[in-house]
């Protein structure tokens, strides 16, 4: 049998040599495991006669102290290397430039709404807001478009269950809301998400739309052309900019006009860029809202707001506002 002596000599050397903590438990099973040497000192007590069990009892507790020593030693040392090697791994170069924390900032359409939102308030204009899932009489109905009205397939949009409510096809609701609910005279623009089944360069599923209306006595379409020439070149930055209203139709405004501005392509070529429709309220859109037309007359525009975004930004594909891709989002900080 291997005495205490060189059982502890033996540990002395190699609980020194150890390098790693799976090499650490390797070595501690040599001595405590179950065919470690001093498990063995300790099954060869049970031959033992009582004095001589004491004795050597005594010896094998003292030399187990020791390499239980020896192991507490030999892990604080591999924990301290570890740790060592670690931090210098991970040392930071003092003389290298620092990392500017991420900035965020507004998205494109965000920005431009504020900007249009500060343009018509000092025109005098509130702001409002309504539901994105509406009622039908809201949406078409009200607005002069009853049922089987071919002007509603040109607003082509998604229907909850019932058939009943539908995601907005346009923000004209919030007018009809406003005028149930307020006394003329009204000065609002209506912006917000609207939903149609389009996708393309120029359309998407959801995009954003801003509306707006005026009703007082007396208001005209000369109110109207005034009002939008002046957003215009302001929201532009172009006071020579010229608008042109070509007659259309849409069923809630009477006459109703197609609103072109000049633009200036790449190639310096000018040309009329259509960007919203607007007109006269239609006599029985202010019935519907409460409002009496042989008193009161108005005037409502519409216009999309991720299309102002991009001829103001340059941005030729409205897919982009929505793909979330950080580099391009990066260039509106």
């Amino acid at each position: 049998m291997t005495t205490l002596e060189a059982i502890l000599t033996e540990a002395t050397t190699y609980f020194a040599a150890v390098k790693s903590a799976p090499e650490l438990e390797q070595t501690k099973a040599k001595y405590f495991g179950k065919s470690g040497s001093l498990t063995e000192q300790l099954n060869s007590l049970a031959s033992m006669s009582p004095e001589e069990k004491k004795v050597a009892g005594a010896a094998i507790n003292l030399a187990k102290a020791r390499v239980e020593s020896l192991i507490s030693e030999a892990r604080s040392r591999i924990s301290h290397a570890e740790l060592e090697a670690k931090l210098n791994a991970e040392s930071i170069d003092v003389t290298q430039p620092g990392r500017m924390a991420g900035i965020g900032g507004l998205h494109p359409v965000t920005r431009a709404l504020e900007r249009i939102e500060i343009l018509f308030a000092t025109m005098g204009f509130a702001i409002a807001d309504g539901p994105e899932i509406e009622t039908d009489y809201h949406c078409f109905t009200a607005l002069n478009t009853p049922p089987n009205h071919p002007a509603r397939s040109m607003q082509d949009t998604f229907y909850i269950a019932d058939s009943e409510h539908l995601l907005r096809p346009h923000t004209s609701p919030v007018q009809i809301r406003y005028m149930e609910e307020h006394e003329p005279p009204l000065r609002i623009i209506c912006p917000g998400r609207v939903f149609r089944c389009d996708h393309d360069a120029t359309h998407s599923p959801m995009f954003h739309q801003i509306e707006g209306l005026w009703i007082d006595e007396g208001i005209s379409l000369a109110d109207l052309k005034g009002t939008l020439t002046q957003f215009f070149r302001a929201f532009f930055e172009r006071d020579d900019m010229q608008i042109r209203f070509r007659p259309s139709f849409f069923p809630f405004v009477e006459p109703g006009v197609e609103v072109d501005m000049e633009w200036e392509n790449k190639g310096g070529k000018i040309k009329w860029l259509e960007i919203g429709g607007a007109g006269v309220v239609h006599p029985q859109v202010l019935r519907n809202g409460g409002i009496d037309p042989e008193k009161f007359s108005g005037f409502a525009f519409g216009m999309g707001l991720d299309r102002l975004a991009m001829l103001k930004y340059g941005v030729n594909d409205l897919r982009l506002f929505f793909e979330n891709d950080v580099k391009f989002l990066s260039q509106f900080r």
